[in-house]
């Protein structure tokens, strides 16, 4: 056995002596009270039993309980303990209620005083199949925390140590010295070099893949046409309407014929009706 638990051994046993001796004198005052109430010789014998007795049901509640059912625990062992002091006082204040004879003497002509004590008295036994119950199953049911000091000291450490690890550590800052003075540039005489004089065209990349439609062909991938002058673009458009009609004689027709542009278009159609409109009136003179 630890030296440690010498002490908490001996404070135990001077609680049980002290409780005991306790119960023994107020042994008597309890025992004429329950005399006083009609009971037999031996429901008095235990009815300090139940009143002391549950007051030390409910003081070992309050060293096993936590929470409600401890704060339920003392006001039991409070109520209890301020009931048998009553009784006592009133079994030291009533002289008829000693030894043998039994009756309340003087109360009895005070019918407030006297149903108070006999209800208190009364409500006792009741009272402690009640709460000794309920102070006995919240003990079977506790589950106290068997974990010592050290283990949950230990486990703390632990728990911080799991919080830190998931805090990412800072980089630290460097610091770049300003770079010192660079020498003045050397200035050195590179030969002129020659230009060409052929401009180079645009080739296009090779693909091994082939290529899908796109839609619009772009201006470089289009084969180049001879640019055509204003006399060889009017000479195809008389030949293109040498047989239409003036109806026919249309922009739209023309750029279509021709393939040219609609500006242009539109300048051969008004040509091409300058010289049918001199044509027709020279016909006419």
């Amino acid at each position: 056995m630890k030296s440690v638990d010498k002490p908490k051994i001996l404070l135990v046993v001077a609680l049980v002596g002290v409780v005991g001796m306790a119960f023994r004198v107020s042994w008597n005052a309890l025992y004429d009270v329950a005399r006083a109430l009609g009971m037999d010789t031996a429901g008095a014998t235990l009815y300090p039993f139940v009143v002391d007795g549950l007051m030390a049901l409910a003081l070992i509640a309050t060293l096993v309980l936590v929470g409600r059912d401890k704060k339920l625990a003392l006001r039991v062992l409070g109520g209890y303990t301020l009931a048998s002091l009553i009784l006592n006082f009133v079994h030291g204040a009533i002289p008829e209620l000693h030894g043998q004879s039994v009756g309340w003497g003087e109360l009895a002509d005070r019918p407030a005083a006297y149903y108070s004590l006999v209800l208190l008295a009364t409500s006792l036994p009741v009272g402690a199949i009640f709460f000794g119950s309920d102070l006995v199953a919240k003990i079977l049911h506790h589950r106290p925390d068997t974990a010592t000091d050290d283990q949950k000291s230990t486990q703390i450490e632990i728990n911080r140590s799991m919080s830190d690890l998931g805090e990412s550590t800072p980089e630290p800052v460097t610091t770049v010295a300003a770079p010192e003075a660079l020498p003045a540039p050397v200035v050195v005489d590179l030969p002129t070099p020659v230009e060409s004089t052929r401009a180079l065209a645009p080739v296009a990349a090779e693909s091994t893949r082939p290529r899908g439609a796109t839609g619009r062909v772009p201006d470089a991938a289009r084969t180049p046409r001879p640019k055509r002058t204003p006399d060889q673009l009017l000479s195809e458009a008389r030949k293109l309407t040498a047989d239409w009609s003036d109806g026919e004689l249309t922009a739209e027709s023309i750029r279509k014929g021709v393939r040219t542009s609609a500006e242009k278009a539109r300048g051969l159609r008004d040509t091409l009706r300058a010289e049918r409109a001199s044509g027709s009136e020279e016909s006419a003179a």
